[in-house]
């Protein structure tokens, strides 16, 4: 599912229009993302949970190129 088909389930199942719906969509995701950034975590009861997840550096290919590339830790 993209983003544009979210907003539109989102809009019709609230009865609002798609500007509404996107506008409450950026809202949480500014929202969860300003809350991994503060603690790491966040649990929504009964919905699910995120949290930030460290990677180490890795060698990874281009996919245009195939070229080895080293891919930093995030």
């Amino acid at each position: 599912m993209t983003k544009a088909e979210l907003v539109g389930v989102i809009a019709k199942s609230a009865g609002v229009t798609k500007d509404k719906a996107a506008k409450a969509l950026e809202a949480y995701e500014v929202a969860v993302a300003k809350e991994l950034k503060k603690s790491g975590k966040l649990i929504l009861v009964g919905f699910g949970t995120f949290s930030v997840v460290k990677r180490k550096a890795r060698i990874g290919r281009n996919p245009q190129t195939g070229k080895a590339i080293k891919i930093p830790a995030k």
